[in-house]
């Protein structure tokens, strides 16, 4: 067991010397391995890779990305911003509203978390500026649009999670439904409040579209909208009614995106050539994470890592809430030096097993999961959506402008947490009442 509670430290340690987290877990892995297997260690570490490499599930992992990377490209992103605005400009913080409001739709749409607030940043920015919105409104409305990609299904990360704890993608994707849901509304009721009680100074003068005919509107919402929620149907539809599996219905989103860029002119083969060239990239990071993170834990349960774990929560005397608080905690703090794909590599694997044998809810414990990596996601000082959001600010947006702007969204989430700890019907309801789970 002193090998399995020293690969935790010497992985942190690799990271934080600036090794790629792949890396990082395949050089402990290696290591510990030969301490379990000696001579046998890399038979037993290639069965852990072959494994994790030919997982039917995570195929849809490249599909759901190579749809993000075509809806970026398509020129839907910019029409929705527009169309958002037309409906929603008026209200207090109209514009803010709007970017929540597009942030949802294009999560449930590419299930990307970074192209989801690369794609909002870039419009809502300028427009917000101009409209002379406090830079940490600007800032906390993008991050935390942008992290709705994790909640909101499809989700990439959703797909990994239940890869990792063999449990239903489609039963976990329905029970985030919801929470993903209040999420939207709570983001959005905070943003009216904070616009009714400091309105931006020429909020409603900006908003230009407000003055096209009602059926300008109509005809610019039904090509701009419908299409969308017509992919994102037929993505989470044929995943929910269990038409299809979450790989074929990956491809039929991919293939969607790829109609909606032909058909909005935005085609060429440069553009797929570019699609492509994301999609590739971000797999492989992904894919490889997951295959040295199946090597990494393969090795921490062999060396005792679950006995120590068990023993650790017995000798704390943690009953099956304070088990639930002790994991959820420990994926917030890796949330401060890892990035989401190594914290569900590294803490779904470990906390599963505890959890099926203590009777909770895996939907439920797995959709509180998610939201403490998406909270992770915008909690300073390691956080991945104020790096997105600062590769694409203007200068005169500071770092602690956007720390300070991302801290209501923060609250916000947790008050979200504990109102599924409190009534997990809000998770468990969904699941129960579709055909097929």
């Amino acid at each position: 067991m002193l090998t399995a509670g020293l690969m935790f430290p010497a992985l942190f340690v690799l990271i934080l010397l600036g090794l790629p987290i792949a890396f990082s877990l395949v050089i402990v892995s290696v290591g510990a391995g030969l301490v379990a297997f000696g001579s046998m260690s890399f038979d037993q570490l290639y069965g852990s890779f072959y494994s994790a490499s030919t997982n039917f599930i995570l195929s849809a992992i490249p599909m759901f990305i190579l749809m993000g990377a075509l809806l970026e490209r398509s020129g839907i992103a910019e029409r929705l911003f527009k169309v958002m605005n037309m409906w929603l400009g008026r209200l207090p913080n109209g514009l803010a509203v709007a970017t929540i409001a597009m942030g949802a739709i294009f999560a449930a749409a590419a299930g990307v978390v970074g192209a989801v607030e690369v794609m909002i940043g870039m419009m809502a920015i300028p427009a917000m500026q101009r409209a002379r919105y406090d830079n940490s409104l600007i800032a906390g409305t993008i991050c935390a649009g942008g992290s709705l990609g994790t909640m909101i299904p499809p989700s990439v990360i959703a797909v990994m999670y239940a890869s990792l704890a063999q449990m239903s993608v489609g039963k976990l994707m329905a029970g985030m439904m919801l929470p993903g849901l209040l999420m939207v509304a709570l983001f959005l009721i905070y943003i009216v409040i904070k616009g009714k009680m400091h309105p931006a100074p020429t909020d409603a003068a900006v908003i230009a579209e407000d003055t096209l005919p009602l059926g300008e509107k109509l005809w610019a919402t039904a090509t701009t909208l419908v299409p969308v929620f017509l992919l994102i149907f037929a993505v989470l539809g044929s995943i929910l009614a269990g038409i299809a599996s979450p790989t074929e219905a990956a491809a039929v989103g991919a293939a969607g995106a790829l109609v909606l860029c032909i058909a909005n002119r935005r085609f060429s083969l440069t553009v797929l050539l570019q699609s492509l060239q994301i999609t590739v990239r971000i797999s492989a990071m992904i894919l490889l994470i997951v295959a040295a993170g199946t090597m990494f834990m393969g090795v921490f349960a062999a060396n005792g890592g679950a006995m120590l774990i068990r023993n650790a929560i017995t000798g704390a005397g943690l009953g099956t809430t304070g088990m639930i608080i002790f994991f959820l905690a420990i994926v917030f703090v890796l949330g401060f030096v890892l990035d989401w794909t190594a914290n569900v590599l590294i803490c779904v694997p470990l906390f599963t097993p505890f959890i099926r044998s203590s009777g909770i809810d895996p939907v439920w414990f797995a959709t509180m999961v998610l939201i403490v990596i998406q909270t992770g996601y915008l909690t300073p000082p390691m956080a991945s959506s104020i790096f997105y959001l600062k590769s694409i600010a203007p200068k005169d947006m500071t770092y602690g402008q956007m720390c300070r702007g991302v801290v209501p969204f923060i609250l916000l989430q947790l008050l979200t947490l504990a109102l599924i700890a409190l009534f997990p019907a809000l998770v468990t309801w969904l699941p129960s009442q579709i055909v097929g789970f």
